[in-house]
């Protein structure tokens, strides 16, 4: 089976290229490097000993989607691209709107130009809102979310489920993301974002790497065991083998199915802090900043559902994610650059 992520040069898409690679799939890679490298693409041959195709176009543009499917036969789409940090969206919302959006739509018009039936989407557990209830199940409602990041999740999984409904023979897969972190165990791939990074464990390695001075921990004043926020933080590997299991699923089902991908355990930023120190051998330097708008206080998963009926579960602790974290960002202090 050959299969297009579309963002898959990516943190999550690439480590789902070598996963894909591993159990015998085809990949074809689409991503316009908005927050990713091309040298990813050599850092994944490294790895899997084969040469990805791929398209630099921005998947929004039909008229270059529609080339990828021409040259290829293309049979499922795994659907990363998008713009994905929470406090930047608070700041641009219209960016995420028009691009996540759009670009789910031209994919799913050009997927149905070709006939291609199998979709998995990358969503996350922003759609679950404030819910008073933990950990987070499927069976929940979602929304009101907290940002526009989450809306447009939201409103994503909501298209892909009303297009499904509308064409029987139409498979999708919603993985529901929790807080992915570490890296690949070559130390060749890892999260190199751009600038300042919006997440806790690539934000944590750049201190710990000396290239930050220190941490920002947004707000201590949350109602949880040492005041700081709450997540349920999964390995990027164990995140990508998900991805596996549910092109496996897509292929022999059809209609809409809803998974969490989490361990089902929170974790505090401190906490997180902590094993980070156990893993680089030294303190990570902190300091105690505002909150920041659109951040909640608790959230994990209840990844039952996947267990069950994707036959997936998680096999990395926090301290092994940290550990393949420190591993990447210490090989490569300056990420990919």
């Amino acid at each position: 089976m050959k299969i297009l992520l579309t963002g898959g040069a990516g943190y999550i898409g690439s480590h789902t290229a070598v996963e894909l690679s591993s159990m015998g799939y085809d990949v074809v890679i689409a991503d316009n490097f908005s927050n990713s490298n091309p040298i990813v693409l050599e850092k994944l041959e490294k790895i899997t000993g084969k040469c990805f195709p791929l398209y630099k176009i921005d998947v929004a543009d039909k008229a270059a989607l529609r080339r990828v499917f021409e040259e290829n036969e293309i049979e499922a789409v795994i659907h990363f691209a998008g713009y994905k940090a929470v406090g930047e969206s608070v700041k641009v919302p219209l960016s995420y709107y028009r691009s996540n959006i759009d670009t789910t739509l031209s994919l799913i018009e050009i997927m149905e130009e070709f006939g291609c039936k199998n979709l998995v989407f990358s969503s996350s557990a922003t759609v679950y809102g404030k819910r008073a209830s933990l950990p987070y199940s499927e069976e929940m409602e979602t929304g009101p979310c907290t940002n526009p990041y989450g809306w447009t999740k939201l409103f994503i999984e909501q298209i892909i489920t009303d297009y499904a409904k509308a064409n029987p023979d139409f498979s999708a897969v919603i993985l529901r993301y929790f807080n992915p972190v570490g890296a690949h165990k070559s130390g060749l791939i890892g999260e190199d974002p751009n600038g300042i990074p919006n997440n806790l464990v690539p934000y944590i390695s750049r201190v710990a790497v000396g290239n930050l001075p220190y941490l920002n921990v947004f707000g201590n004043d949350y109602p949880t065991a040492d005041g700081t926020g709450v997540r349920d933080y999964i390995h990027v590997t164990d995140l990508a083998k998900g991805h596996v299991a549910a092109i496996d699923f897509a292929a022999k089902n059809s209609g809409t199915e809803i998974f969490n991908l989490g361990t089902g355990n929170g974790i505090s930023v401190l906490e997180m802090v902590k094993a980070y120190e156990k893993a680089c051998g030294h303190e990570i330097p902190y300091r105690i900043a505002p909150r920041r708008e659109g951040d909640i206080a608790f959230c994990f998963a209840n990844a039952k559902k996947a267990f069950e009926i994707l036959g997936w579960k998680t096999e990395f602790s926090v301290d092994e994610m940290c550990r393949d974290s420190w591993n990447w960002q210490s090989k490569n202090p300056d990420g990919y650059k």
